[in-house]
């Protein structure tokens, strides 16, 4: 292991058995609620209808609600968004930004960046806010402007996060949040049994955010795990 705890008790040994169950039951129904505490419309409907056909995975509402909350509380003008999918968490965040901010997109599926227009569209954001680019993101990311970007969301291949990071530091001005989605890997990354490199390299990200002296790091419990950090 790397300095995570296994995943076992969820409560203090002291704790009787039959306590820990009940807590753990209420644990679990107060992160459903969270999770769908903020209504998502017929467009973001739609926009995870259109991923769910594709194969793809989208973020959860309450992660969704955490993106257009941290965009807001940076009051974001520029966002890098590595991962455009069919405009779920495009849709999210652009709702957070200011009037006049312009969304970044990064993802390598042409077809699937054209359902997030369709959503963004719908969702009334006009043209010129968001800039799609086509691509693998470590051979876009290098491209973008040095501390140009209040924001960065990572949410493509996470065998590549830590790479995402770096490029990150790079892109963000000083206040600027990087997030990073699906860091839990559904309950695999505290989990004490061997595990994939994908988990390991999750594993690994966790660290090197928690240990970077140039990041304040807090990982939410949203979703499927919420790294977020700011940048000193």
């Amino acid at each position: 292991m790397c300095g995570f705890p296994p995943a076992t008790d969820t409560v203090t040994p002291r704790q009787p058995r039959g306590q820990e169950r009940v807590i753990t039951g209420n644990r679990q129904t107060s992160w459903a609620f969270a999770d769908a505490y903020v209504a998502e419309d017929d467009v973001l409907r739609w926009a995870r209808d259109r991923a769910r056909e594709a194969g793809l995975r989208s973020v959860s509402p309450g992660t969704g609600a955490a993106l257009r909350m941290l965009a807001a509380t940076v009051d974001a003008k520029a966002v890098a968004e590595i991962g455009t999918g069919t405009g779920v968490s495009g849709i999210h965040l652009l709702h957070g930004m200011r009037p006049d901010g312009v969304l970044t997109t990064v993802d390598p599926e042409p077809e699937h960046q054209q359902f997030a227009r369709q959503a963004f569209r719908a969702s009334g954001f006009a043209s010129n806010r968001a800039r799609f680019i086509p691509g693998r993101a470590l051979d876009v990311l290098p491209r973008l402007a040095d501390a140009g970007y209040d924001l960065v969301f990572c949410d493509g291949d996470r065998l590549e996060f830590l790479d995402y990071l770096a490029e990150s530091l790079r892109l963000l001005r000083p206040g600027g949040l990087v997030v990073f989605e699906g860091v839990f890997t559904n309950g695999r990354t505290v989990d004490s049994g061997p595990q994939p490199t994908e988990v390991i390299r999750i594993r690994e990200l966790l660290r090197a955010v928690r240990e970077s002296q140039e990041l304040v790091p807090s990982l939410l419990p949203v979703g499927d795990g919420l790294l977020c950090a700011v940048k000193r």
